[in-house]
């Protein structure tokens, strides 16, 4: 089959790989729709220590299954299923509590635990074989692009989930990548009254205003972010949800927030970057800081769900289409944000061309009537 392979980091190759066949519990999927994350140039270049090389990466993906392993018995070959990248010991004290993305046994796949794409083979490749605890089946009114964003609706909800919204509350979110624009999707469905959307570049701005934000402000066009976010409120915003990835972000993110207020730092998954603040303004502002990393307790579900809701777009947030073989064309076009890349969607075994994504998104809602 063909895959994406990282001989060692910083080193991209396309090849003939041999197929994977599942092991005990786990679904032989046939992958119809997958796509490059930010985390995957983290992986390339390095910067994951639980990651081996060679490595299949590919954490966003979506397919058919195709075979099952022995003793499977909640799909069926023939399901549509879309990942999440988790799968936890299921024996340890944290996966016991459903927070199997803290699985204390990370990176010891002997003791079960998958991060899939990251310690494990992902899905950009033909074919891939996981644990079917991983494995959500698609809503029917949900193509399988649209199914590729099951880890990025779940990322964004479990960030905003950590602090909670209550009707009425401000919230700021800061970062308009593709989770920063689900979780102002995910912010105004949950009843904030004021959302804003902070960035440094306006073509990455620019999509995010049909999907409710009150504002949006590109950081490098006022004199003081947090001042300026104070004056259009009144006041400090109720919750700031940080998705940049920055440590300029992060202190934004702990400043900008109101006395008594709320903060979740999501963005910055790699080490070595550095929270740089007065401690005052978390002590005597009495702030709550969350930290938020991927997607426990099968959240991933529940974003899913309000994708077929149409609660979140991901429609717009697929800008760029590829076949498998163009990968080397494919990241390089969302490392450089060519044409304001959000999500870049790979088909394997496919020509990008004849995804007629019209036409099944009819059949779909056909099937739905």
């Amino acid at each position: 089959m063909e895959a994406v392979v990282f001989p060692e980091p910083n080193e991209v190759d396309v090849r003939d790989v041999d197929r994977p066949e599942p092991g005990r519990g786990e679904a032989l999927v046939r992958v119809e729709s997958t796509t490059i994350c930010g985390s995957d140039l983290k992986i390339l270049r390095g910067e994951y220590p639980a990651t081996t090389y060679p490595h299949i990466p590919g954490h966003e993906w979506a397919g058919e299954v195709v075979d099952l392993g022995e003793g499977v018995t909640r799909l069926d070959v023939g399901d549509r299923v879309a990942a999440e990248p988790h799968v936890g010991c299921g024996e340890c004290p944290r996966c016991m509590e459903g927070l199997y993305n803290l699985c204390e046994h990370y990176g010891e796949t002997d003791r079960g635990h998958a991060h899939i794409g990251f310690t494990t083979d992902g899905g950009l490749a033909e074919y891939v074989a996981v644990d079917t605890r991983a494995l959500h089946v698609i809503p029917e009114n949900m193509d399988y692009d649209q199914g590729a964003f099951c880890e990025t609706a779940g990322v964004a909800l479990h960030a905003i989930e950590r602090a909670g919204i209550s009707g009425g509350d401000d919230v700021v979110v800061i970062g308009p990548g593709a989770i920063g624009l689900a979780a102002v999707q995910i912010a105004r469905h949950q009843g904030a009254d004021n959302v804003i959307l902070t960035g440094t570049r306006d073509e990455r701005l620019e999509p995010a205003r049909e999907m409710g934000p009150d504002h949006l402000i590109n950081i490098h066009e006022v004199d003081d972010v947090v001042e300026h976010v104070t004056d259009l409120l009144g006041g400090g915003p109720d919750l700031v949800v940080e998705l940049a990835g920055s440590e300029a972000a992060s202190a934004q993110a702990v400043e900008m927030a109101r006395r008594g207020g709320s903060v979740v730092l999501a963005g910055s998954t790699s080490p070595g970057r550095k929270l740089n603040v007065d401690l005052r303004e978390i002590v005597v502002g009495h702030k709550n800081i969350y930290g938020s990393v991927a997607n426990p307790k099968w959240i991933c579900r529940e974003g899913f769900d309000m994708i077929a809701r149409d609660q979140i777009d991901v429609d717009p947030l697929i800008t760029h289409r590829f076949a498998l073989s163009e990968f080397e064309d494919a990241i390089e076009a969302f490392r450089e944000r060519e044409g304001g890349a959000f999500r870049v969607m790979l088909y394997p075994g496919r020509d990008p061309d004849e995804v007629d994504r019209t036409a099944i998104q009819q059949e779909l809602a056909g099937t739905t009537n």
